[in-house]
């Protein structure tokens, strides 16, 4: 088939429609040309580099050994540790949150917008620190355990491991189906009580059904979450459990048996590449325009004996799973001494960091900063493009692959590709910024995308029957629904940057420490001294996270979050 330029060259006649479907192919490839760019330099060459090294490059073990490794006992039953927790962790934060997330969009209370920024928190701290504080609180000296019995411990069981998952997903589902929950019609639900439906039948048959897109999509990413979670299992889950992510560290670090651990990556990416098909084709099945309403259309005061009980029994849950391991992280650093922080200003002979530790927070923010221009350039095309294309699906399945890729293979796929020229990044702030860039941009597209499907197709009609061009069109129509959108995904991309741990701590310098890292650092030494600082600096990381989300709280987007 000619192409349209082709065709006019030749003299023959093109319809309108010929010529609108070609714009919009143009369009499209233009749009995704710089992303694209990006995932195949930053993501998919890196992992080349572990293929090529590990199998091409290695004699021996044969693939035959390898592969007879990888279906080998040890093996599956990772593989089935891995499916069983996270299904575990997926339902059991759904069943903890969506509670949660029906009082958040129906009732407004004191310190509402205080309480979901400090939800969010957990979401963006360090692994090795929340670990280390559910170490504490799950420990034979902690008073839970104590009520519990003489000698009981919890750590090092999928107890701790569930408890951590859950802590730390949470807000994924409060935000994603509370964000949405709190802008429905409620006269939807007011007319089948009209007709004799009780609240119970009003709520399964007309407001489950329009929030199950949504729960779906926030039980998926959780259940993505899990499934690659490393920092949680390698410290809570101790010699006995581990995930496919510890193993290929383990495979990687421990035994340098790339071959092996390369294939664990092949077998972790394909599936999490189905779940992504799965999650964007759906989504774009179920996504539909709705007429939300105002928050104060839909959100009430508490008054009812019942409704009173009900925000504060969610309060309470959310304080003792959220606020505790959090509390216990600020008094245990407090504890340690006022000393640990005026340490945190200093430079000792000798000093691991070669830099003030305090300058640890300047690194962080500074990358994070740049993270969030680039992840938001970037998620703006991403997500312009898989909205104007009916394929679009499958380029949102292709950018949600990182999420699925483990840190630690992602950052010695940097060591190995990143090491000489013409890519010669090693060690260098741009390549921690595109690291955290491609982490955070699956974040920044989820933000975008229901923003941009929410608008009416009639609202650009009308701007381009108005002769508007698409730039304009955009400009004037979509940018201005869409830019709390953008807040959202500027904010997540930030935190996200300033927690992010493994890929860093592979290709980051000794002298550009950035707070997870510096915090891992004093972790790994022994002394109390040592760990008062590690607690110090994560207590500097949660103020920064939560004066943010504060800020951001009164901008917050209406509508669908999709995290």
């Amino acid at each position: 088939m000619r192409s349209v330029t082709e065709a006019e060259a030749a003299g023959d006649t093109v319809s309108p429609s010929d010529r609108s479907r070609s714009r919009h192919w143009a369009t499209f490839l233009l749009l995704i040309a710089i992303p694209t760019g990006f995932l195949v330099l930053f993501y998919f060459y890196p992992l080349g580099a572990i293929l090529r090294t590990s199998v091409l490059w290695q004699q021996r073990p044969e693939p035959l050994v390898t592969l007879r490794r990888l279906v080998s006992p040890g093996s599956l039953r990772v593989m089935g540790f891995t499916l069983g927790q996270a299904t575990l962790s997926t339902a059991i934060t759904l069943v903890t949150a969506l509670p949660g997330a029906y009082v958040f969009a129906h009732y407004e209370f004191p310190f509402k917008r205080l309480a979901q920024a400090l939800t969010t928190v957990p979401f963006v701290l360090p692994t090795v620190v929340v670990a280390t504080a559910f170490g504490v609180v799950l420990g034979p000296e902690s008073p839970l355990v104590r009520w519990l019995g003489e000698g009981a411990d919890l750590r090092y069981s999928l107890g701790a491991i569930l408890l951590a998952h859950v802590f730390y997903n949470y807000t994924v589902v409060l935000r994603m189906v509370g964000g949405f929950w709190e802008t429905l019609d409620p006269q939807l639900g007011e007319a089948a009580r009209t007709l004799g439906a009780s609240s119970w039948r009003a709520f399964w048959t007309v407001t489950f059904p329009l929030i199950l897109p949504v729960v779906f999509a926030a039980g998926l990413l959780v259940f993505i979450f899990c499934f690659t979670s490393f920092g949680v299992v390698l410290i809570l889950g101790g010699p006995t459990f581990a995930t496919l992510e510890v193993e290929i560290y383990r495979q990687t670090i421990q035994f340098a048996n790339l071959p092996l651990a390369a294939a664990l990556s092949l077998v972790q990416i394909t599936f999490t590449l189905i779940l992504a098909l799965v999650y964007a084709r759906l989504q774009g099945r179920l996504a539909r325009p709705l007429d939300f309403k105002p928050r104060s259309t839909v959100q009430r005061r508490p008054r009812k004996p019942l409704d009173v009980a009900l925000v504060v029994a969610n309060l309470l849950l959310m304080l003792v799973l959220l606020a505790y391991p959090l509390v216990t992280l600020v008094f245990r650093s407090l504890v340690s001494g006022s000393h640990t922080y005026a340490l945190l200003f200093e430079n000792p002979r000798q000093s691991v960091f070669y830099v003030a530790p305090l300058a640890a927070v300047w690194n962080s923010v500074r990358i994070a900063l740049m993270t969030m221009g680039l992840a938001l350039i970037l998620g703006l095309l991403v997500s312009t493009a898989v909205y104007r294309r009916r394929a679009g699906w499958l380029v949102d399945a292709l950018f949600m692959l990182p999420l699925g890729t483990s840190a630690v293979t992602l950052g010695l796929g940097y060591l190995l590709a990143m090491a000489q020229p013409p890519f010669n990044l090693r060690g260098s702030v741009a390549l921690i910024v595109a690291a955290h860039s491609l982490v955070a941009l699956p974040f920044v597209v989820r933000s975008l995308l229901p923003a941009l499907k929410s608008i009416r197709p009639s609202l650009r009609e009308a701007a381009q029957t108005l002769g508007a061009a698409p730039p304009a069109a955009f400009r004037e129509v979509d940018l201005p629904i869409v830019w709390r959108a953008l807040t959202v995904g500027a904010i997540f991309a930030f935190t996200i940057s300033m927690g992010e741990f493994g890929a860093t701590a592979m290709i980051a310098r000794a002298d550009l420490p950035t707070i997870p890292v510096a915090v891992y650092r004093f972790l790994s030494r022994p002394g109390a001294l040592n760990y008062g600082q590690a607690l110090a600096m994560s207590t500097i990381l949660m103020a920064v996270c939560v004066v943010g989300f504060v800020t951001i709280e009164g901008i917050r987007p209406p509508g669908a979050q999709d995290f």
